[in-house]
Order: structure tokens, then C-alpha cells, then sequence
């Protein structure tokens, strides 16, 4: 396999990890894309295998160079390994070492972020359409009436920016539910 001709430019046929092998692959360091070179980084099939078996070894400790690399993709994906070695001192020492660009720094911990979900209040899964009931009484402000303890909610919608809000229609009327009083199906 080549890699394409920007990046065997950049770095000098050599993976951009360990500095010892000849590169083989570009590797696209997630959430980009493939349309540019600055996207990727130039790998050996030792490294690239390494990433796919998700090792934490000693193997590395090649890092401690990479992550000084000039190259932002290079320093993305040498962070992200290290962070996922981060209980090994030498690789704590290392993340301790760096000062990188925020940027760079934000887009090695995305692969890690995890989106927030909303959930009822025994900790399932909700999504838009589901049915769920209540599971105490609440009181419906700007109206008359109460929702009672066991009505069913069909339908409902969740609220993008709050993972603890829902939409549901009760008695004909749109209203906002705390998911921590409803459980799902």
C-alpha cells in the first residue's frame, strides 16, 4: 500500500510514530476526514497494527518523540495513544510534559467524549416516539390539572439542549416532563 504524496513529502517516507519503519499507510485521525493530508498521518504496519489491537504497551514509548512532532495530526493521534496508556508513569510524565494548541489537544479527546443520552428515572434509554409513564403525580403548572401517578405518555419528544427534559401530550396539551418521573414503556 502508498500513501498518498503530500504526506510520503512530509514525512520523509518514515512512520511519523516511530520514526524507524517505512511508512506504509495514512492513517486519519477521527473525527476528520481523508480530504487532506493534514488530516493524516503517515504510518508503518507496525504502528497501524498496534492502533487496531488497541495495545498499551511499552511498544509507545516511541511516543514520547512523536508528540513533539510540528504536525497538528501528529500530535492529535501521539496524545490520544498516550492518553489511553495514561495509567503507565512514563506515559502520564509524557501528557504531563506537553503543552499543546487547545485544538489539537480537543480533537485527540473527542474519539473519548460521550454524548449525553436522555434517560427515565431507572436509567433506560429514551428516544423520540417511545411511551413511558409517569411514575409519581405532578402538577401541571399554567393549568388545571394534575397528571396522575401511572398515566401514560405517548409519543413523546425529547428536549435537544436538556438530556433531564421530555415533551409529552397530556390531556390534549403539549408539556415539558422531567425525565427523573417518567419510566419508559
Amino acid at each position: 500500500m502508498s500513501i498518498n504524496t503530500k504526506l510520503a513529502e512530509r514525512s520523509g517516507g518514515t512512520c511519523e510514530l516511530c520514526s524507524a519503519l517505512p511508512a506504509t499507510h495514512d492513517y486519519t485521525v477521527s473525527p476528520k476526514d481523508d480530504s487532506s493530508a493534514d488530516n493524516q498521518v503517515a504510518l508503518c504496519d507496525s504502528c497501524l497494527e498496534a492502533i487496531k489491537n488497541e495495545d498499551k504497551s511499552e511498544y509507545w514509548r516511541c511516543l514520547e518523540g512523536s508528540i513533539w512532532n510540528t504536525e497538528p495530526a501528529v500530535q492529535a493521534l501521539s496524545y490520544r495513544l498516550l492518553y489511553t496508556c495514561k495509567e503507565n508513569d512514563w506515559a502520564n510524565d509524557v501528557i504531563q510534559s506537553v503543552e499543546l494548541d487547545e485544538a489539537v489537544t480537543q480533537w485527540a479527546l473527542s474519539i473519548f467524549e460521550v454524548a449525553e443520552v436522555h434517560k427515565d428515572a431507572f436509567g433506560n434509554t429514551l428516544e423520540s416516539g417511545d411511551t413511558v409513564t409517569l411514575t409519581q403525580g405532578l402538577n401541571v403548572k399554567g393549568t388545571s390539572f394534575t397528571a396522575a401517578k401511572g398515566t401514560v405518555v405517548k409519543r413523546i419528544r425529547l428536549v435537544p439542549d436538556n438530556v433531564g427534559q421530555i415533551e409529552g401530550k397530556i390531556n390534549d396539551q403539549t408539556i415539558v416532563i422531567l425525565t427523573k418521573y417518567v419510566k419508559k414503556g
